[in-house]
């Protein structure tokens, strides 16, 4: 994967911008819990109301409950709370009467404050309102006048009725209302909080103000700001989603352009060492899974860390106490990726070969499939179709039930996860130490993590087995080329334009123990045609790729114009040569593309008379659409010898210096050969002609014949000469003349 993150860089800039967008989704997933838990315990539970330290509260309330605070919690209150008459005018020109319609003639406003203060009032007034319930209760266990003896009971306290008891703790002693203040610095801050806030609504009612429309507006705020974090979410998920298609399809698109022309410049030392069928799916499947990695892994990899991270933190600032359930769960499912990637790792490796082996069979079978129906081995190419079918889907279906087997799992684990927050929180509820928004925010951010760690184990999934498919492209584009261009290319010889130079040439595939060719020497000329004949095997056809530089010879040189094929660019060494292939192969299209197909400029005249010459112009006009009649792909929708003379057309059209002939008449009737050879010595009277042919009769009249034996040169000529001094050429010629053709 790391050898292909240049692949990247084009697309630096959206990638930034898509991380961007994911930690925008990621702050807003993250929020949501966090207000929904907000609208439960304050819109819900709190009527709206979020400080325990009111806006504003009575004189004759405020002397009430600064009785139950020592003096610098005192002090504190009296500094951020301001006296004013009811009749004065708030911030935004609104009468305090208006604002809270049963206040006295005086009441205190809580002054402008940061929140680390709002946070030291509203525990002074939560420990102020413990202070009160624990001096009650020591008024209730000497008197037993009172009925108010517990927290639950200031929910629904009368203000009034409070007050007249205030002379009942102005005779407390100091130490009575001290050590009531210590035991309410025991409780939690949580509890002190809830207390406080209830005490809170206490003195907002003895105000008339409507705690309905408080907790209304609340709930209505907090809610439509949930709305729009939501939504904001919503667009960066949108956005996420389209940046990584697009950047994955990007990068799909240039390792595909990338891997395409690399294997172009494969020479046939490199088409060796991969299968087509190898490089078919590298170039498609292969870059697939990249594609897909892409797609999954830029929202994912980035993506699921945030929320991981960001839940766990969120969790525990809500619910420390809670943490434990969460780290048992994340072990857990560490635990359950390791045991899967195991097993199904080691398998990855084995389906893209099983697809390489699937895409062999294919097509070899399509490609053969006269050969297989002449024979009648349907059945067993079937069989072997079947099993290497069978080989795949076996794997494919061993890792699927391997990824299956995950969800019920971590299904599970959350199911299990849930019953023991709301198990562990529903005491701590009871025990007054949690609020039920806080546990319910606590279960949603244990989902994320959960979710965040399934998130993470796809990904360990999708990442091995697109790395596999990566290393593999990378074999591809790592390949060394074998032939490559010179720095400094040399231009061909003007003097010595269309003559080709054998000297002293030897070649021996690679592996190979023996040479394919030894020493040989020739000279081709413009105007004549040079013909090689031999046994099969002899390496005939390896001359013509020497010539083409589809191999580089192993000592010796090639002169083409003059100049050695090593010392020019590979494009103008083969612009010069129009190259006839052993096997005619054509490209889907028409007649007309695939003749222009090596000169884009050609003319209707010039492609008609190319066909002529070759014998096809008969067959052609025959067809409704002439020139622009369909060809199939490989050409499979017209004759072996009509294939043939198309291919020779294709080259004449081309007009180049040199011709070399690859057994390209083997498919031609007798007199179609002899009317075709004759075309072309009158049409190319001024060109090369290299003729590579296994029947005499095709070569016979060639000013030069080459007979290879064993890849040496056995004798050099004209017909008659090697009839009479070469033993090799006459085995061939009276194999295949008459007692006639050898005199």
């Amino acid at each position: 994967m790391i050898k292909l993150r240049k692949y990247l860089k084009p697309f630096f800039t959206g990638l930034v911008i898509t991380i961007a967008l994911l930690f925008l989704q990621a702050l807003s997933e993250l929020n949501l819990p966090n207000l929904m838990s907000d609208i439960v315990n304050v819109g819900i539970q709190q009527s709206g109301i979020e400080n325990a330290a009111p806006d504003a509260i009575s004189e004759t309330g405020m002397n009430f409950i600064t009785t139950f605070m020592d003096e610098n919690e005192r002090e504190m209150v009296e500094s951020h709370y301001t006296l004013v008459s009811n009749t004065d005018k708030n911030q935004n020109g609104k009468l305090y009467q208006q604002i809270y319609p049963n206040s006295e003639s005086n009441l205190y406003i809580k002054n402008e404050i940061n929140e680390e203060v709002s946070n030291q009032l509203n525990r002074t007034f939560g420990l102020s309102t413990w202070t009160f319930i624990n001096a009650m209760k020591e008024v209730a266990e000497q008197s037993g006048q009172t009925n108010l003896t517990s927290s639950s009971d200031i929910h629904d306290i009368d203000m009034k009725d409070l007050y007249k008891t205030l002379p009942l703790f102005e005779m407390m002693s100091e130490d009575t209302m001290k050590a009531a203040h210590d035991n309410a610095l025991s409780n939690d801050d949580s509890m002190l909080m809830q207390s406080g806030i209830a005490f809170a609504k206490s003195f907002y009612r003895e105000l008339g103000t409507d705690l309905n429309h408080v907790q209304t507006s609340y709930i209505v705020k907090i809610g439509l700001f949930m709305l729009l974090i939501a939504l904001l979410g919503g667009v960066a998920n949108v956005l996420v989603n389209l940046f990584s298609s697009k950047i994955a399809a990007g990068v799909s698109r240039n390792l595909r352009k990338d891997v395409f022309e690399k294997i172009e410049n494969f020479s046939n030392n490199e088409f060796d060492k991969f299968s087509t069928a190898s490089l078919i799916t590298r170039c498609t499947n292969d870059i697939t899974q990249i594609q897909q990695l892409l797609i999954m892994g830029i929202r994912m990899i980035c993506y699921a860390p945030i929320m991981g991270i960001g839940g766990i933190i969120m969790a525990i600032s809500k619910t420390a106490s809670l943490s434990w359930i969460i780290a048992i769960a994340v072990v857990v499912i560490l635990g359950i990726i390791m045991i899967i990637m195991s097993i199904a790792l080691p398998k990855f490796k084995l389906i893209q070969k099983l697809v390489d082996k699937l895409n062999l069979v294919s097509r070899e079978n399509l490609s053969g499939l006269m050969v297989v129906r002449a024979f009648g081995t349907q059945a067993h190419e079937q069989n072997r179709f079947d099993q290497a079918n069978t080989d795949l889907t076996k794997t494919n279906l061993f890792v699927n039930r391997v990824m299956v087997f995950m969800m019920p799992v971590m299904t599970l684990i959350m199911n299990g996860l849930t019953l023991l927050i709301v198990w562990s929180g529903g005491h701590q509820i009871a025990d007054s130490t949690m609020q039920i928004g806080d546990m319910m925010a606590f279960m949603q951010y244990a989902m994320q993590v959960i979710m965040s760690f399934i998130m993470i184990s796809v990904m360990f999934i999708m990442v091995p087995r697109a790395a596999v498919s990566a290393s593999r492209i990378a074999e591809v584009l790592e390949t060394e080329l074998t032939i490559t261009d010179p720095k400094n290319p040399k231009p061909f010889l003007a003097s010595k334009k269309g003559f080709v130079e054998f000297k002293d040439i030897s070649f021996r595939y690679q592996g190979a123990d023996e040479d394919a060719l030894s020493h040989i020497n020739f000279t081709a000329k413009p105007g004549e045609t040079t013909a090689i004949i031999g046994s099969t095997g002899s390496g005939k056809s390896t001359i013509a790729n020497l010539l083409l530089r589809f191999y580089d010879v192993t000592e010796g040189e090639i002169l083409v114009d003059g100049v050695d094929i090593r010392e020019v660019k590979q494009k103008d060494l083969r612009d010069i040569i129009g190259y006839v292939p052993q096997k005619g192969i054509l490209l889907s299209g028409t007649i007309e593309s695939n003749l222009k197909y090596g000169n884009k400029e050609a003319s209707a005249d010039e492609i008609r008379t190319a066909a002529t010459v070759a014998q096809a112009i008969d067959f052609i006009t025959e067809k409704d659409d002439q020139f622009n009649s369909p060809i199939s792909q490989g050409g499979t929708n017209v004759s072996g010898g009509q294939k043939q003379r198309l291919s020779i057309a294709r080259a004449l059209a081309k007009k180049p210096e040199i011709f070399v002939f690859d057994d390209s008449f083997s498919a031609l009737d007798f007199k179609t050969d002899a009317t075709l050879r004759k075309a072309l010595k009158e049409h190319t009277s001024d060109s090369t002609l290299i003729v590579v042919a296994q029947r005499v009769g095709t070569i016979m009249h060639a000013e030069q014949i080459i007979v290879l034996d064993e890849g040496k040169i056995a004798g050099i000529g004209t017909h008659q000469e090697l009839l009479r001094s070469c033993t090799a050429y006459y085995e061939i010629a009276s194999s295949q003349l008459s007692k006639e053709g050898l005199s």
